[in-house]
């Protein structure tokens, strides 16, 4: 560079010239030679001292002066990283030995979380990961501390039709806490009822854990449009309401699992709630797994729900504080050709020893023909008389065991640690009664996959472009 005047220095000076004249400067900055970079640095110190100099007295012109050379240092950075991603994004498509429908199909069997970390990596995993079969099972369980209602609705209008499962919220309660902080509320269910429902009707798995405050009306408007829903887990209800069995009794006719875990209801059920739960189960034609953790039910209730379900053959009703026993007698009358296989009763402190022996005595006359699977187990042991505990109930297990081989009959009543509480359901406690549902479902599981080819797409548009990417790395 020389020393010669520079053209146009004062800022206030209009030069109009076509983009041939700026593109003819462009590129003859991109074509200076190799120089040292001490040498080229110095070059702009000088020229722009010296563009300073030129300019008027006014400081104020000089301070626009050098805000426009940043601004044209900052396009010229900006330019310079937009084509490094677009090489990169090319280099990457060139060098990916995917086709652009299979890495969509790798994506869409990743959980949430690493498929938001693979769409931040390059453009192209970000396009692939933008469809919408990706978003066909959204996890944000494990990112529950970060997903708020904006998140999941994003998520939601990003799957559209292909929306198939939800799982939302804290798995891991802690114990003896009596409350949560969540960024999540009942409104994060509403894109669900957009459209005239469209979206909540592809729904067939939703799950949703410690999620408060959750308006029972909120969830109720949510679940009223997911008629083709056939597993619903809530874990943490603080209300109990009629309205929530009479939406599901009347809107999602083809529920298989059911799971509710209440958490903080002291109450115990009262009988229009009851009878539209006993109501729910008795017009549900699929269900065969009811879990029903921490409810106040009474033997008449207790006996209904499992007389009532025509394919019932999972029943848990763990941790009732109010449970008894004595409908258990009933059951080996009336039930005795049902189709009920598991029956978990663990940590029930009311549960009597005489009842639960009574049962034994049923399942060695041969009642109960189905049933496979019996869990009485109590951290403080069975009630007996006198307002005393049995850790050691005289049952008959060895010779059940020997004249019902198939029957498998968990008893244990040994207090594993000093600081469990009878009324708190642990993430442990949580997944054990996981693994009994999904043994449970596996022996029956006739799942299809659904043809959706013939709908029509949702018409949500996906408000995301370049400039949402984080960011481009090559792939090696």
């Amino acid at each position: 560079m020389d020393d010669s005047p520079i053209p146009n220095a004062n800022p206030n000076s209009v030069t109009s010239f076509n983009h041939s004249h700026a593109d003819s400067i462009i590129s003859s900055l991109l074509s200076f030679p190799d120089s040292s970079p001490i040498s080229i640095g110095s070059s702009f110190d000088r020229l722009l001292d010296k563009a300073l100099a030129s300019a008027s007295g006014d400081v104020s012109d000089q301070d626009r002066l050098v805000d426009r050379t940043l601004e044209l240092a900052s396009l010229l950075l900006d330019s310079t990283k937009r084509c490094f991603r677009k090489r990169a994004s090319v280099h990457n498509s060139n060098s990916w030995f995917l086709p652009p429908e299979l890495t969509i199909k790798v994506f869409s069997m990743l959980d949430t979380k690493s498929l938001m970390q693979a769409s931040a990596s390059c453009t192209m995993f970000n396009k692939c990961a933008m469809d919408r079969l990706c978003y066909s099972h959204i996890d944000l369980t494990t990112a529950a501390k970060h997903a708020d209602n904006g998140v999941v609705c994003t998520m939601i209008h990003r799957a559209g039709k292909e929306l198939r499962s939800l799982n939302l919220g804290r798995v891991v309660r802690p114990a003896g806490s009596d409350s949560l902080a969540s960024l999540l509320t009942g409104s994060c269910l509403s894109p669900l009822s957009y459209n005239h429902g469209f979206i909540g009707s592809r729904l067939r798995s939703l799950r949703l854990y410690n999620i408060r405050p959750m308006i029972w009306k909120s969830l109720c408007d949510a679940l009223s449009v997911c008629s083709n829903i056939t597993d619903l887990r809530i874990v943490g209800l603080y209300i109990l309401s009629e309205q929530l069995f009479k939406t599901l009794a009347t809107k999602c006719r083809f529920i298989e699992h059911l799971f509710l875990e209440t958490y903080g209801c002291q109450s115990t059920l009262d009988t229009k709630t009851g009878s539209a739960l006993v109501e729910f189960v008795t017009n549900c034609p699929n269900l065969s797994s009811l879990t029903l953790i921490r409810f106040r039910l009474n033997g008449q209730m207790s006996r209904n729900l499992a007389e009532s379900s025509r394919k019932l053959k999972y029943l848990n009703l763990s941790r009732s504080p109010t449970i008894k026993g004595r409908f258990l007698r009933d059951l080996g009358i009336n039930c005795k050709d049902g189709p009920l296989k598991t029956l978990i009763l663990r940590n029930c402190p009311l549960l009597e020893e005489k009842e639960v022996l009574e049962f034994c005595n049923s399942l060695l006359t041969g009642d109960f023909k189905s049933i496979q699977h019996i869990d009485v187990s109590n951290d403080r042991g069975l009630a007996s008389a006198g307002g005393k505990r049995s850790s050691k109930p005289n049952l008959p297990l060895e010779k059940l065991k020997e004249e019902r081989p198939g029957v498998k009959f968990v008893a244990d009543f040994s207090v594993t640690s000093s600081e469990k509480r009878s009324n708190v359901c642990d993430e442990e406690e949580l997944r054990l009664i996981e693994m009994m549902e999904t043994k449970d479902d596996g022996e029956d599981d006739n799942s299809s996959e659904d043809d959706d080819n013939s709908e029509d797409d949702d018409g949500v548009e996906d408000d995301y472009s370049d400039e949402d990417i984080y960011g481009d790395h090559i792939l090696l």
